[in-house]
């Protein structure tokens, strides 16, 4: 539980009327010594329009831990910028005090530790119940979920995404759009969007046949005596990052002049507020924001950052609400004459043992669960140590991923995407086959055993770190740096494409990696069709339950320069 600290820390409260930061409310505040439900949801109301954002919850029902990144570099114009700004500097940044509930929730500093006070964070039942209470105050407010919602769990996996829909359905959202919703299909996506009672937004997805929209561009709603558009923005990169085989005959990307002339269409329509309810990742919606005009708001999403301030790009304002049901943001608008004249907003932290579950949503998550109790809750072994995922390179999960290809693929080295999703797990703590799905699970996920030469190998990372690493963001198409195992490499972030990556050495031995030399590589969730091999779970799982405690020495394989 939650007690005697500083309740201005964890409300991570940011906001105010357009042009000021809001920081400063958290100095009046600083006296109160425990965390309490209705400090967590206390907001002092502006204007008649509000808007409520979650995002990225892949998946995660219940509540979990989630350790924020470590490392989150940016280039070109972000540099420096947040999201770009983590750890030490960011509670020097947004003047969190350290030890706080919202250093635990907003950054990787003394994780573990802070992960034992406060506890788990998220869970729908905990986030039901900020949502009725936010329209117990605000009947109109406008539930907007920025995609990444269906994917990611053992349920999930084994429902096709039903469970999700069945529960996020149940809060009554008004719309959504979408990323990893696609790799269930395109069939099982359309069979899922008729069934939603909402708003699917995809105003950059065409049937590339017709050149037409394949989904709704946008939405046009009357609430709190204002018409707000919202104008939805699926993740752009879609055929790069995922499968492009499994959404046949939709094409995507940013669309730039698109989203600029549906604003306009939508401002001749009578809209008072236009908000992009987005899946581009944060630096994408800033470039955006700077070039097409006419958004009032940007809920951002896929990047998974989580700001306690809004970042403002001329007249648009960016919100970042997080991932996996950590964080719910609240948006009040004061909107007068057709335009929004001012702007509060909240980042509201779901602190598992301070929100009180709603009782239905409660009882609903545990039906959907009911049928798979058994496989969730059985003990492959136990971790030594903090197993997270989040950061430009390998963090433990993955590292643990790595070691279980290579040695039960029998590899040289190993290769495991960067994806962003998928909790933590304290020290100490069993892995249950949740746990294991929870950061493995995807509808792609066979292991591949293959020979590449040292030169494909550097082919491989130049490519990645150019998706991460383009210093123009409509060029950054993918997650977090691929990570490695058995390897290790120099990264020069500042450095063009083709000539980022030096030093490639074999880590048994020490040897560099010959150009002209064939290793033997394992792998999962290659975007190819076709690849054989076993599920990534089942190597994983062989691997856990035979070492069964799993120790990850420190991993200094990845040299960083440039940064």
């Amino acid at each position: 539980m939650i007690s005697r600290r500083d309740f201005v820390q964890a409300t991570v409260a940011a906001s105010a009327i357009v042009g000021a930061s809001g920081v400063g409310q958290w100095a009046q505040l600083a006296a109160q010594q425990r965390l309490t439900q209705d400090e967590l949801l206390a907001f002092d109301p502006l204007g008649s329009v509000t808007l409520i954002h979650m995002t990225d919850l892949h998946a995660q029902v219940t509540p979990v831990y989630f350790r924020e990144p470590e490392i989150n570099l940016g280039v070109g114009a972000a540099q420096g910028q947040p999201p770009h700004v983590t750890g030490a500097d960011f509670l020097k940044l947004y003047d969190i005090k350290p030890g706080s509930p919202a250093a635990y929730a907003l950054t990787d500093q003394d994780f573990v530790a802070l992960a034992k006070a406060y506890g788990r964070m998220g869970g729908l039942d905990r986030c039901a119940t900020v949502i009725n209470a936010i329209r117990a105050e605000r009947p109109d407010a406008l539930l907007l979920d920025g995609g990444d919602t269906w994917q990611g769990s053992y349920v999930s996996h084994k429902t096709n995404g039903q469970d999700v829909v069945n529960l996020v359905g149940a809060l009554k959202p008004d719309a959504m759009t979408a990323h990893w919703e696609f790799t269930f299909g395109r069939d099982r996506v359309d069979e899922l969007v008729k069934s939603l009672g909402f708003a699917f937004l995809g105003a950059n997805i065409f049937d590339a046949e017709w050149d037409e929209p394949a989904y709704e561009p946008y939405k046009i709603f009357e609430r709190g005596g204002a018409k707000i558009a919202v104008i939805g923005q699926a993740f752009p990169y879609l055929p790069i990052a995922n499968p492009k085989w499994m959404f046949p005959g939709l094409s995507f990307g940013v669309r730039e002049e698109r989203i600029a002339k549906l604003a306009a269409e939508v401002r001749k329509k009578g809209a008072d507020v236009v908000v992009l309810l987005s899946h581009n990742g944060f630096d994408v919606d800033r470039k955006l924001a700077a070039r097409a005009p006419g958004i009032d708001v940007i809920l951002c999403g896929h990047t998974h950052d989580a700001l306690p301030e809004p970042v403002k790009v001329g007249k648009t304002h960016l919100i970042a609400s997080g991932s996996n049901g950590k964080f719910i943001s609240r948006i009040d608008l004061d909107v007068s004459a057709g335009e929004v004249k001012g702007l509060r907003h909240k980042l509201i932290p779901i602190f598992a043992d301070v929100i009180a579950p709603d009782a239905t949503m409660a009882a609903r998550i545990k039906a959907e669960r009911a049928p798979f109790a058994a496989e969730l809750g059985e003990t492959l072994g136990v971790t030594e140590g903090l197993l997270y995922r989040r950061g430009n390179f390998n963090g433990t999960w993955d590292d643990l991923i790595c070691n279980a290809l290579i040695s039960e693929r029998e590899a040289d080295i190993a290769l495991s995407p960067g994806f962003r999703w998928g909790p933590s797990l304290l020290p100490g703590a069993p892995i249950t086959r949740e746990d294991l799905f929870a950061a493995t699970s995807m509808s792609y996920p066979s292991a591949y055993r293959s020979e590449m030469t040292g030169a494909q190998l550097h082919a491989i990372l130049e490519d990645v770190a150019d998706n991460l690493f383009h210093p123009d963001p409509y060029y950054q198409q993918g997650g977090d740096m691929v990570r490695v195992g058995g390897m290790g490499y120099t990264i020069d972030i500042s450095k063009p494409v083709g000539k980022r990556i030096s030093d490639m050495t074999v880590l048994k031995t020490g040897a560099a990696i010959d150009p002209a030399k064939t290793y033997v590589v394992a792998g999962w969730a290659s975007v190819n069709e076709g690849v054989e091999g076993p599920a990534i779970w089942d190597v994983v799982e062989a691997y856990i339950r035979r070492k069964k405690t799993i120790s990850i020495d420190p991993n200094k394989s990845v040299r960083v320069r440039g940064a």
